[in-house]
């Protein structure tokens, strides 16, 4: 198994639009908490890409990178590096994202270590993020260095829009 990354613009998000549509809906049928509540379909899963997604690239406020596992895209990471004047040091990881029969193959640590190091390469010095509470993903942030800032309860709906779960808020210093 070989594990590519690649760092998306406007036009690879296009040219890998469909594989990015087909891993957001089926994440989300399995239960994953990235902000999507179902039903969710992949005209919901487009839309996001094309107008929340592309725009943030194309603008340079978020950064996308892709995971290919033997050539087929079933991981992406987003970086975000635009944040207020008083926070320039600061970038933000958001929408982690494996795909469900991907996982547990190392992809998401090497997502992760490498938005580590693209944010270093950055000049950014703190990364955050924000994880549903005792997923595995909070392992394996822990794992590659990250520390619990916080936690809320009851922060956001589970994907079937009716319980809630709480939010662990984690940081790295970089």
């Amino acid at each position: 198994m070989t594990i590519t990354l690649l760092q998306l613009d406007g036009s690879g998000l296009e040219q890998h639009l469909e594989s990015l549509i087909s891993l957001l809906v089926e994440s989300v049928a399995q239960g994953a908490s990235i902000s999507f509540i179902n039903p969710f379909n992949q005209q919901d899963a487009r839309r996001f890409w094309i107008e929340n997604v592309k725009p943030d690239i194309e603008s340079g406020e978020r950064v996308l990178f892709a995971a290919l596992l033997d050539g087929n895209l079933l991981g992406t990471v987003q970086l975000i590096t635009h944040m207020p004047p008083n926070q320039p040091h600061r970038c933000e990881v958001a929408k982690m994202i494996v795909h469900p029969e991907a996982r547990r193959c190392g992809m998401g640590r090497a997502m992760m270590q490498h938005i580590m190091e693209y944010a270093r390469e950055q000049g950014k010095t703190l990364m955050t993020l924000d994880t549903r509470t005792g997923d595995a993903g909070e392992a394996l942030y822990r794992s590659v260095g990250f520390e619990v800032a916080g936690m809320t309860p009851g922060f956001a709906l589970d994907t079937d829009g009716k319980h809630t779960h709480s939010t662990t808020w984690m940081y790295c210093m970089l």
